[in-house]
Protein backbone atom coordinates (compact mmCIF):
# COMPACT_ATOMS: atom_id res chain seq x y z
CA UNK A 1 0.00 0.00 0.00
CA UNK A 2 1.40 3.31 -0.94
CA UNK A 3 2.20 5.65 2.46
CA UNK A 4 0.63 8.55 0.61
CA UNK A 5 -2.61 7.37 0.56
CA UNK A 6 -4.93 7.59 3.56
CA UNK A 7 -7.46 5.31 4.00
CA UNK A 8 -10.81 5.76 5.71
CA UNK A 9 -13.17 3.15 7.28
CA UNK A 10 -16.13 4.44 8.21
CA UNK A 11 -17.80 2.22 10.63
CA UNK A 12 -21.40 2.56 11.95
CA UNK A 13 -22.64 1.52 15.19
CA UNK A 14 -25.47 1.50 17.07
CA UNK A 15 -26.31 1.06 20.41
CA UNK A 16 -29.24 -0.11 21.88
CA UNK A 17 -31.25 -0.01 24.97
CA UNK A 18 -35.43 -0.10 26.34
CA UNK A 19 -35.93 3.64 25.96
CA UNK A 20 -33.44 5.63 24.45
CA UNK A 21 -32.62 7.55 27.70
CA UNK A 22 -30.34 5.41 29.82
CA UNK A 23 -28.16 3.15 28.59
CA UNK A 24 -27.77 3.13 24.98
CA UNK A 25 -27.52 7.09 25.27
CA UNK A 26 -24.54 6.68 27.44
CA UNK A 27 -22.50 4.16 24.82
CA UNK A 28 -23.35 6.88 21.77
CA UNK A 29 -21.74 9.50 23.94
CA UNK A 30 -18.88 7.07 25.29
CA UNK A 31 -18.11 5.39 22.21
CA UNK A 32 -18.48 9.16 20.37
CA UNK A 33 -16.36 10.67 22.70
CA UNK A 34 -13.28 7.16 22.21
CA UNK A 35 -13.49 7.69 18.69
CA UNK A 36 -12.44 11.27 18.82
CA UNK A 37 -9.85 10.95 21.05
CA UNK A 38 -8.59 7.96 18.82
CA UNK A 39 -9.16 9.43 15.40
CA UNK A 40 -11.93 6.29 14.37
CA UNK A 41 -13.70 7.30 11.58
CA UNK A 42 -16.88 5.95 13.04
CA UNK A 43 -20.98 7.33 13.20
CA UNK A 44 -22.48 6.33 15.99
CA UNK A 45 -26.10 6.25 17.52
CA UNK A 46 -28.43 4.75 19.53
CA UNK A 47 -31.93 3.80 19.74
CA UNK A 48 -34.47 2.25 22.29
CA UNK A 49 -36.81 -0.50 21.50
CA UNK A 50 -39.65 0.96 23.00
CA UNK A 51 -41.21 4.03 21.85
CA UNK A 52 -42.06 5.41 25.16
CA UNK A 53 -39.14 8.23 24.96
CA UNK A 54 -39.13 9.51 21.17
CA UNK A 55 -37.56 12.83 20.71
CA UNK A 56 -36.83 12.76 24.51
CA UNK A 57 -33.44 14.11 25.75
CA UNK A 58 -31.67 11.52 27.90
CA UNK A 59 -32.61 10.77 31.80
CA UNK A 60 -30.90 13.62 33.63
CA UNK A 61 -28.63 11.11 36.04
CA UNK A 62 -27.16 9.37 32.77
CA UNK A 63 -26.29 13.60 31.94
CA UNK A 64 -24.75 14.07 34.72
CA UNK A 65 -22.90 10.91 34.88
CA UNK A 66 -21.09 11.29 31.53
CA UNK A 67 -20.29 15.18 32.06
CA UNK A 68 -19.07 13.92 35.14
CA UNK A 69 -16.48 11.73 32.99
CA UNK A 70 -16.07 14.54 30.33
CA UNK A 71 -19.09 13.32 28.11
CA UNK A 72 -21.57 15.68 26.80
CA UNK A 73 -24.81 13.76 25.72
CA UNK A 74 -27.38 16.76 26.44
CA UNK A 75 -27.63 17.05 22.78
CA UNK A 76 -28.88 13.70 22.10
CA UNK A 77 -32.67 12.52 21.52
CA UNK A 78 -34.14 9.56 21.63
CA UNK A 79 -35.52 7.48 19.15
CA UNK A 80 -36.87 4.03 18.07
CA UNK A 81 -34.73 0.85 16.65
CA UNK A 82 -36.60 0.33 13.58
CA UNK A 83 -35.61 -2.35 10.46
CA UNK A 84 -33.53 0.44 8.64
CA UNK A 85 -31.22 -0.01 10.78
CA UNK A 86 -29.73 -2.77 9.77
CA UNK A 87 -29.14 -1.35 6.36
CA UNK A 88 -28.01 1.65 8.43
CA UNK A 89 -24.89 0.29 10.56
CA UNK A 90 -22.16 -1.86 10.03
CA UNK A 91 -22.62 -3.64 14.29
CA UNK A 92 -25.28 -2.75 16.60
CA UNK A 93 -24.69 -3.60 20.51
CA UNK A 94 -27.45 -4.37 23.03
CA UNK A 95 -27.68 -3.70 26.53
CA UNK A 96 -29.88 -7.03 27.90
CA UNK A 97 -31.35 -10.00 26.44
CA UNK A 98 -34.91 -8.31 25.72
CA UNK A 99 -33.39 -5.74 24.01
CA UNK A 100 -31.66 -8.53 22.10
CA UNK A 101 -34.67 -10.54 21.41
CA UNK A 102 -36.68 -7.41 20.61
CA UNK A 103 -33.93 -6.54 17.47
CA UNK A 104 -33.55 -9.67 16.32
CA UNK A 105 -37.32 -10.20 16.13
CA UNK A 106 -37.30 -7.56 13.68
CA UNK A 107 -34.07 -9.09 11.19
CA UNK A 108 -34.85 -10.16 7.78
CA UNK A 109 -32.39 -12.35 7.44
CA UNK A 110 -29.41 -13.95 8.70
CA UNK A 111 -27.07 -11.09 7.62
CA UNK A 112 -29.52 -8.83 9.57
CA UNK A 113 -28.82 -11.27 12.84
CA UNK A 114 -24.91 -11.40 12.24
CA UNK A 115 -25.07 -7.67 12.72
CA UNK A 116 -26.27 -7.99 16.65
CA UNK A 117 -24.30 -8.21 19.25
CA UNK A 118 -24.49 -7.80 23.44
CA UNK A 119 -22.22 -5.16 23.93
CA UNK A 120 -20.87 -6.63 27.13
CA UNK A 121 -18.77 -9.95 26.64
CA UNK A 122 -20.18 -13.33 27.00
CA UNK A 123 -23.99 -12.06 26.81
CA UNK A 124 -23.59 -10.51 29.99
CA UNK A 125 -26.68 -7.58 30.71
CA UNK A 126 -25.89 -4.25 31.27
CA UNK A 127 -27.92 -3.37 34.24
CA UNK A 128 -31.20 -0.84 33.87
CA UNK A 129 -30.37 2.10 36.28
CA UNK A 130 -33.61 3.40 35.59
CA UNK A 131 -35.30 2.19 39.23
CA UNK A 132 -31.90 2.63 41.22
CA UNK A 133 -30.08 6.16 41.02
CA UNK A 134 -26.92 3.88 42.60
CA UNK A 135 -26.43 1.76 39.44
CA UNK A 136 -25.64 4.72 36.97
CA UNK A 137 -22.05 4.78 38.13
CA UNK A 138 -20.96 1.55 37.92
CA UNK A 139 -23.54 0.97 34.41
CA UNK A 140 -21.35 4.00 33.17
CA UNK A 141 -18.23 2.00 34.00
CA UNK A 142 -18.94 -0.98 32.48
CA UNK A 143 -20.46 0.60 29.13
CA UNK A 144 -17.10 2.69 29.01
CA UNK A 145 -14.73 -0.43 29.43
CA UNK A 146 -16.95 -2.20 26.81
CA UNK A 147 -16.70 0.37 24.25
CA UNK A 148 -13.08 0.77 25.00
CA UNK A 149 -12.94 -2.71 24.02
CA UNK A 150 -14.17 -2.36 20.80
CA UNK A 151 -12.35 0.54 20.06
CA UNK A 152 -9.16 -0.92 20.91
CA UNK A 153 -10.42 -4.00 18.30
CA UNK A 154 -8.90 -3.90 14.22
CA UNK A 155 -11.64 -3.95 12.09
Amino acid sequence: MRPDIEIFIRMKILMVCLGNICRSPLAEGIMRHLAATRGLNWEIDSAGTGNWHVGHAPDHRSVKEARKNGVDISGLRGRQFQVADFDAFDRIYVMDRNNYADVIRQARNAADKAKVHYLLPEQQEVPDPWFDDALFTPVYKMIFEACENIADQPL
